[in-house]
């Protein structure tokens, strides 16, 4: 019988001898299997091998763990629920609430927090964050002096998104590289007079497609315009003035609104004027059949990123320290607006 070097049998373990996730093995632990509908053969192969292992919860080590409430919580620096947000937030969400309901935990979603500057802030106040279990941080930007208190002050918390701030986990998408691999295939294409419209200066992710542009762009120099959501005319206006072959757009609504404005100008789309996002485009915006563009994956992204909490919870399955910051690889959709420059 395989046990750990304190000679009890884990919940990892049981999951293994089982050939099921440790999520599945905690649900049946819970008596959860008709709320998440495990089949009763997989309930009973799990329970055998509880048996078969002597397996014994410990209570103490779950109190510890903080899985009394089975809440987590959600706090997002930015509103979630505006028009021009739902886009970005629908996604993330979903894959959190799909993989709250996996593991058998209620999501609590914070909105209360004091705005100061124009931002959310967790400590200009009393704090509700230790009503739930271990909290999800989402936001472009992310104050680090508040990440650091939250480390020093124990709060278990995942940011969604890389993050600089030392010590906090979180699960991001690796921009750089699909970032720097896009825009080199653009060069291999032929492509040299570059325009990137860039958004500003903002949190990790705007700077990881950044550090992808210049990297990707070895031997090209692309011009960089800052550029933001509904800046068309400034963004037509250094098009025209640089005449590009080829335009980055960081924002994938604008990059939607460039092409429209290429077109509706008489230019070959994509023969005199590529473009390609760095983002996936809203449900209003040219399809994924069109647009060459990142395909980050959102959904995903929220899953993982609950998932490590909920292993941070766990009292069975801590992570290993090099698990506690993943990037998710970010993938490319060819489209039709990318291709070789005319001439």
């Amino acid at each position: 019988m395989a046990r750990t070097s304190s000679g009890r049998v884990t919940q990892r373990r049981i999951a293994e001898l089982a050939g099921v996730s440790q999520a599945t093995v905690s649900l049946v632990l819970n008596e959860r299997a008709g709320k998440s509908r495990i089949p009763p053969e997989t309930r009973d192969r799990v329970l055998r091998v509880i048996q078969e292992t002597q397996y014994v919860a410990d209570p103490s080590a779950r109190r510890l763990a903080g899985m009394d409430n089975r809440i987590i919580g959600v706090f997002t620096y930015e509103p979630a629920f505006p028009t021009g947000s739902q886009d970005f937030y629908a996604p993330l969400l979903t894959g959190i609430e799909a993989e709250a309901e996996r593991v058998g935990c209620d999501l609590m979603l914070f909105t209360s927090a004091p705005v100061r500057d124009g931002r959310r802030r967790l400590f200009d106040g009393p704090t509700r964050l230790r009503l739930a279990d271990g909290v999800l941080l989402l936001g472009l930007t992310m104050d680090a002096a508040e990440l650091g208190r939250l480390v020093d002050g124990g709060f278990r918390v995942v940011a969604v998104g890389r993050r600089d701030a030392p010590q906090i986990p979180y699960v991001g998408i690796d921009y750089v590289s699909a970032t720097r691999d896009l825009v080199r295939g653009a060069v291999e294409l032929g492509h040299r007079r570059m325009l990137f419209l860039h958004l500003p200066a903002g949190g990790e992710s705007v700077w990881d497609r950044r550090t992808g542009v210049r990297d990707g762009s070895t031997g090209a120099h692309p011009i960089e315009v800052e550029a933001g959501p509904g800046q068309v005319d400034l963004a037509w206006a250094a098009i025209e003035e640089h005449a590009p072959t080829l335009a980055i757009v960081e924002d994938a609504a604008l990059a939607a609104a460039v092409l429209a404005r290429a077109r509706a100008a008489g230019l070959r789309v994509p023969e005199q004027l590529s473009v390609v996002a760095l983002g996936a485009p809203g449900r209003a915006e040219p399809g994924p059949e069109e647009l060459t563009r990142l395909d980050p994956p959102r959904t995903e992204l929220g899953r993982r990123s609950l998932a490590l909490l909920a292993r941070l919870l766990s009292a069975d399955d801590r992570p290993d320290p090099e698990q506690l910051r993943t990037l998710l690889d970010c993938p490319v959709v060819e489209g039709a607006t990318l291709v070789p420059p005319a001439g």
